[in-house]
């Protein structure tokens, strides 16, 4: 078989499936043409998620019919006038969006200049180009795409339901709305709850406003602020405190000089910057702009330009994971509000209920329910309503259950002081696991085991940093029984471990022969905390390339698991009073090594709520 030329029409099929491979994709090069055409509103219609109809209004500088013309040919572009690659100021530059639309789909424009007295219009079907005709047209430009793939059937297939493709078009024009804040983005059609995002002022407030339209109206109150810039590269945006975090990714964007992207290092380093304070199933909301001249960041590495590639990586992941971190211990003694508001949530009245049992022979322990099972959810930020007061009921007080809780902490009263600090003071301790403070505007509940875990872990770590963690030697050494794999994966380590104060030695076939341990572990369960740093050094991997910082901080955090205070341990009031004031000046307090709260705020006027004073 003879090699031979396509035909037109064929190439410009084939290389619509890598530009558009579904609606979503057309939806994306469309409005990206819009954004780069000086557009300060566009308009997005879907019918059958994108399928039957994409229909994109703007109103940005528009074409003459010369260039019309040229548009639809394919590599035809006015976004390269010196043909220079690498100095890309635009999110469209290669030419092939509309004719690789037009060859799988009806491609219809209609445009005008604010110079021109009509607009001109074209149509292309099956990759066939009509003749450029005058329209009546406003200042602007209206793409409508049509029977998507209708010339190639066989990649409908392939589609999704309407429902999710429609979804699909929604995250893009999400991500477009994030990376553009000054421009109206609206969209409406089938399977979609139409939004409308109103153009917002130039700066960080604006930024802001666009994110909680976006992301949620909680995401402000839970908003990091980013604003820094190193050799020529600048991090703008706001990033979610280590407590406010999604099951999913998909909160996570980022905008490379105006372009959305999805990008495999940019993401690792968000890993890398929250991986001392969020669980590893769990993922932050953030949105950050990075702006860097345009020679030092390829665009040209994807088909679909949602990856880039930096002339220098490491610095870039570094300068990231350093903004991150930076922010995060900035703002670390703060946790998400959606703890309290969680809580009063819970707490609010779902109808009347009788104080005394509905039946009189039998007498009904009223049971705290969970207020914590859920935390991890994303909240809805609208307050809903509630009852205004409660009705009055006749009862006996009696018909109530023993409080199980032990108040001994309000049996002393609190300094002045004291209820001034950010924690307040420490009134009561309930279920031998929480702490009840009073502040000047609400009360504290403070979880002592994932609050004087998170403490034990930070001053270890100092020590680490400042003169090595200080050892206690066992009067008596004590043998580990290990699985062989584990204890030779800890015997390897050997050496990085007595730097955190471990000293273990070879004892035998899987055992191991533990002669000291931290100091502030020395009361800890010595066995337990062994199969902890196995586990955690099984975890990280042998020779893992992660920088061996991060490696012993994980250790680290396993091990300080075993020096807290356990749940149900009571405490005096002096000893609760202590773990709130050394909370308040130790960095990122505000959660747990796993990424919990360590406390729940609820102010005042709230509570007063709940009560019907308000």
């Amino acid at each position: 078989m003879h090699v031979r030329r396509l035909d037109p029409i064929l190439v410009d099929r084939i290389a619509a499936g890598e530009v558009v491979e579904r609606p979503a994709a057309a939806v994306k090069e469309l409005v990206e043409n819009a954004v780069d055409a000086g557009a300060t509103s566009i308009e997005i219609a879907v019918e059958a998620g994108g399928r039957r109809l994409i229909r994109i209004v703007d109103d940005g500088r528009g074409m003459t019919p010369e260039d019309l013309e040229l548009a639809v040919e394919r590599h035809a572009t006015s976004k390269l006038p010196d043909g220079d690659l690498f100095s890309i100021n635009t999110l469209g530059f290669r030419g092939e969006a509309l004719p690789s639309i037009g060859a799988v789909a009806r491609l219809s424009i209609v445009t005008r200049t604010a110079e021109a007295e009509t607009g001109s219009s074209i149509v292309v079907e099956a990759g066939v180009k009509g003749p450029v005709r005058p329209a009546p047209a406003p200042k602007g430009t209206r793409v409508e795409v049509t029977d998507l793939f209708a010339a190639t059937p066989a990649r409908l297939k392939f589609l999704k339901s309407d429902r999710s493709e429609a979804q699909a078009v929604a995250e893009i024009v999400k991500r477009l709305a994030i990376a553009h804040p000054t421009i109206r983005f609206t969209l409406s059609g089938e399977h979609i709850t139409a939004f409308t995002y109103p153009p917002e002022e130039r700066g960080e407030h604006g930024f802001l406003r666009r994110l909680s339209r976006v992301l949620g109206a909680e995401f402000h109150e839970n908003a990091m602020s980013i604003g820094v810039e190193r050799e020529g590269v600048r991090l703008t945006g706001f990033a979610s405190l280590p407590t406010y975090h999604r099951g999913t990714g998909t909160s996570i964007h980022f905008v490379v000089n105006g372009r959305p992207v999805r990008d495999k290092l940019l993401l690792g380093a968000v890993r890398g910057a929250y991986a001392d304070v969020m669980a590893s199933d769990r993922h932050p909301v953030l949105a950050i702009m990075i702006d860097l001249d345009p020679r030092a960041v390829d665009v040209n590495v994807h088909p679909a330009k949602t990856e880039v590639r930096f002339r220098d990586p490491a610095f870039v992941r570094g300068f990231v994971v350093g903004a991150l971190k930076e922010a995060i211990t900035r703002y670390a003694f703060r946790a998400s509000s959606t703890g309290g508001t969680r809580t009063l949530e819970s707490l609010r009245p779902q109808g009347a209920m009788p104080l005394r049992p509905a039946y009189p022979h039998r007498t009904h322990a009223i049971r705290p329910t969970s207020a914590f099972a859920n935390w991890q959810s994303p909240l809805d930020a609208q307050e809903r309503s509630y009852a205004s007061g409660l009705a009055e009921r006749q009862g006996s007080l009696s018909d109530l259950a023993a409080p199980s809780a032990d108040s001994r902490a309000s049996l002393h009263d609190a300094e002045p002081e004291t209820d001034e600090a950010p924690l307040g003071a420490a009134r009561a301790q309930l279920h031998g696991t929480y702490i009840v403070a009073q502040t000047l505007d609400g009360i504290v509940i403070v979880d002592q085991h994932a609050a004087h875990e998170r403490l034990v872990y930070e001053r270890l770590k100092r020590e680490r940093a400042a003169s090595g963690i200080g050892r206690q030697l066992l009067l008596i050494p004590e043998v580990v029984d290990l699985d062989p794999v584990d204890a030779d994966r800890v015997l390897a380590e050997a050496s990085a471990l007595e730097s955190l104060g471990l000293v273990v030695e070879p004892f035998g076939h899987g055992a191991l022969l533990v002669r000291e341990v931290p100091s502030a572990l020395a009361s800890g369960r010595i066995k337990a905390l062994v199969q902890d740093v196995a586990d955690a050094l099984a975890e990280w991997g042998q020779g893992a390339s992660n920088p061996l910082e991060e490696r012993l901080d994980a250790v680290l955090s396993r091990m300080s698991c075993h020096g807290s205070i356990r749940a149900g341990r009571r405490m005096r009031p002096e000893e609760m009073n202590a773990l709130l004031r050394e909370m308040e000046a130790t960095p990122l307090s505000g959660q747990c090594n796993h990424g919990r709260p360590t406390y729940v705020e609820l102010k005042l006027t709230d509570i007063e709520r709940l009560f019907g004073r308000r």
